[in-house]
């Protein structure tokens, strides 16, 4: 395990050896591969404080943004807006949402409960099944045959999720596999609850919730690049849509061993205290305090409030995660000796710049941007 390396740790040690304010502009290395906005090497700013909350870093946060923002870029309106992660994944898709564009997911599958659509009632009667839609506005004129087979191959890949098109033609008619399954009045219905109006391309797909979310996220990213290729203004450049997003899941069902669980970001997040007595029965349903920092659906920065009482600590470690806490007596030894309530947040100084400024890669505003052949 990699847990003992993790230098959140030290950062945490600092705050219980009455140390209460850490702030370093930190020069980090991963050892992945080198995408186009992935670096070997990136600048954080790393922040660790006692005695705060989640409203006090976000305050922080926001008044360093403000404060180093440059003129020419317009204002900011602070405090930043705020979503769940649940509601994120529930309308974007994602859990770094761009809002500066619509096209949100909604779910219709009351219209399908009792239409004559096998494929569609099948999906809905499997256990928490669903259909959900997103309508791309005046898609018929911009979205091709071509472009529905990429989309429909693309959920199908990606995904392994069958998406169906309902094309609504400016003369009223629909061009879709459901134009003869559907009554007129479900029609209207299907349009009313997806929000789509004459001209528009509804997008559906059926199954888990998750999977269906996951897939119409993709999508709704995919269609936004296809319109702006053909000269529609959806993302603004100049908007500047920062979000926080809030209350992700503690734990995850390991991807291999779904029995099992893992944390979601680190196992010093603290958990939501809402439900704090969930940890014993039902630990995947926690709620953490785990925040990210969303700019124009990039991630730009995450924290958490740490946990700063022994015993949890202890019984995450051994009881939910399986791991060896000898590696961690250290941590736990301070812990036990009275910690403040403490945590903390990290700033991609580089990403955060490259958006700002416009640029297409953060080695655009790196001085000396490295491959990782050197």
């Amino acid at each position: 395990s990699s847990l003992p390396r993790c230098p959140q740790q030290f950062k945490q040690l600092l705050m219980v050896g009455g140390l209460d304010r850490y702030f370093q502009v930190a020069r980090c290395y991963r050892d992945e591969g080198s995408k186009p906005d992935r670096q070997p090497e990136f600048t954080q700013i790393d922040i660790e404080m006692s005695f705060v909350n989640q409203a006090s870093i976000q305050k922080l946060i926001e008044g360093l943004i403000e404060y180093s923002w440059p003129e020419e870029k317009g204002t900011i309106t602070l405090p930043f807006p705020s979503i769940t992660y649940a509601e994120a994944m529930g309308s974007y898709g994602v859990d770094k949402p761009d809002t500066r564009f619509g096209m949100k997911i909604t779910d219709v599958s009351e219209v399908f409960r009792d239409a004559d659509v096998s494929f569609l009632r099948d999906a809905l009667g499997q256990p928490c099944g669903v259909v959900r839609s997103i309508s791309v506005p005046k898609g018929v004129a911009y979205l091709k045959k071509k472009d529905l087979e990429n989309l429909r191959e693309l959920a199908k890949t990606q995904f392994n999720q069958d998406v169906t098109f309902v094309t609504l033609q400016p003369d009223g008619t629909w061009k879709s596999v459901l134009t003869k399954l559907l009554t007129d009045g479900e029609k209207s219905e299907l349009c009313r609850a997806a929000g789509a109006r004459v001209g528009d391309v509804l997008i559906l797909t059926a199954g888990d919730p998750n999977t269906a979310n996951a897939a119409l996220g993709k999508l709704r990213l995919e269609c936004a690049t296809i319109l702006e290729s053909k000269g529609v203004a959806l993302r603004d450049h100049n908007a500047f849509n920062f979000l926080w997003v809030v209350d992700f899941p503690l734990f995850l069902p390991k991807e291999g061993n779904p029995e099992e669980l893992e944390s979601a970001h680190h196992p010093f997040t603290a958990p939501h205290p809402e439900d704090a007595y969930l940890m014993c029965t039902e630990p995947q349903k926690v709620r953490s305090q785990h925040y990210d920092l969303v700019l124009n659906g990039n991630e730009i920065g995450g924290g958490s409030i740490r946990i700063h009482n022994m015993e949890l600590q202890h019984y995450v470690l051994e009881t939910v995660l399986k791991e060896d806490t000898g590696l961690l007596l250290h941590l736990l030894e301070a812990l036990d000796s009275g910690a403040p309530p403490h945590g903390g947040i990290a700033l991609g100084l580089d990403r955060l710049i490259a958006l700002t400024v416009g640029a297409s890669s953060i080695r655009d505003v790196i001085a000396f941007p490295k491959s990782f052949r050197g």
